[in-house]
């Protein structure tokens, strides 16, 4: 083994010159420009009201040194004084802080009455509640329950109408027996005072479908007692001609922006002007008469349609209470009911 290899086997050193040992590590110098580095100073916690003074702040002066090496040599020259910055805690926010409440202090500001003194919200009112006005589940779960009651209704009716009309013994037996007529009127006059006047009754499940059950058949033998002593050809038309108006008038009620709820008022009044005139043909007996009557009742009744569709989809000046769908149906029912018996007068006096 040669002399130069032989340092690999043994523990002896390298045999030539040793390299030289690395210089020790240390920082380096910081550039001597003109630019003082600021110091980290922590930014206050966010209070309200506090604003951050103008930074940053100049170093008060040369940091330590950070190890064992030697320090860098800093640039040379005297640094500015430090400024006069407010020495302790920071300066309580403009915004007063909670102050515990003493129980029976009427005075504080934390017992505030405003809501007892001020006028009551919309969403306090318990008759009316704002989930029935808001919830559009809600108010179309109302409008197919009151199209499925009148519908119930309408059904009866002209079942009434139709065997009445078509059967001939039950349309002598009627038109024989008058008394019939009043009472069924007497029936329907009570029931339809108890439905409207009395607001929890008509809500009391299910003594209010009891009494628009009573009322709708009370008022089934009346219009087709009426209509036993008209043609058939006239009950048809009559028929075909209510349908055809009903079904435009809803359709238009529920697609038009116009507000027909805001006439009620004009309808109520043209309704008692209706009525004395009404009065009037029965002392004066007038065919003409008879017919302008007639169409005056079926152009009201139609206007009452159109208000009544728009106060149950509850989007209009006047709406109704969810609650209430016994009395929305029974005002489309009579509605719809009045408005054939006028159709079926016109009709019958034409055809004299």
């Amino acid at each position: 083994m040669s002399h130069e290899k032989s340092f690999l086997v043994t523990a002896d050193g390298f045999p030539g010159p040793q390299p030289p040992a690395p210089a020790p590590y240390g920082q380096p110098p910081y550039p001597a420009g003109p630019y003082p580095q600021p110091p980290f100073a922590p930014a206050p916690y966010g209070q309200p009201g506090f604003a951050p003074g103008p930074g940053p702040y100049p170093p008060s002066g040369p940091y330590p040194p950070a190890g064992p090496y030697p320090p860098a040599p800093y640039p040379a020259g005297p640094y500015p004084p430090a400024g006069p910055y407010p020495q302790g805690p920071y300066a309580q926010p403009p915004y007063a802080q909670p102050q515990p409440m003493v129980p029976g202090d009427q005075d504080s500001p934390l017992h505030s009455t405003y809501h007892e003194d001020g006028p009551p919200s919309y969403y306090d009112n318990q008759d009316f509640p704002s989930a029935h006005w808001d919830d559009k589940s809600i108010r179309q779960a109302f409008i197919r329950k009151v199209f499925l009651v009148l519908s119930l209704q309408l059904s009866v009716t002209f079942a009434f109408v139709a065997v009445f009309t078509f059967v001939k013994g039950v349309r002598g037996f009627v038109q024989r027996n008058v008394w019939t007529y009043y009472i069924s009127y007497a029936v329907f006059f009570i029931s339809l005072i108890v439905l409207s006047c009395c607001g929890d009754f008509r809500r009391k499940h299910p003594w209010n479908l009891v009494a628009l059950s009573i009322l709708t058949v009370s008022l089934s033998y009346m219009v087709g007692m009426i209509a036993s002593f008209y043609n058939t050809d006239a009950v048809i038309m009559a028929v075909g001609i209510t349908v055809v108006v009903c079904f435009t008038v809803v359709i238009f009620s529920l697609q038009t922006k116009y507000d027909f709820t805001s006439c009620r008022g004009v309808l109520i009044i043209c309704l008692v002007v209706l009525i004395l005139f009404s009065i009037l043909c029965i002392f004066i007996r007038n065919r003409i008469m008879d017919i302008i009557y007639a169409s005056l009742g079926a152009l009201l009744f139609t206007c009452f349609l159109a208000v009544d569709t728009q106060m149950i989809l509850g989007n209009k000046q006047l709406a109704l209470s969810p609650e209430e769908y016994v009395f929305a149906a029974l005002n489309l029912y009579t509605d719809i009911i009045n408005i054939f018996l006028y159709i079926l007068a016109i009709i019958g006096r034409a055809k004299e």
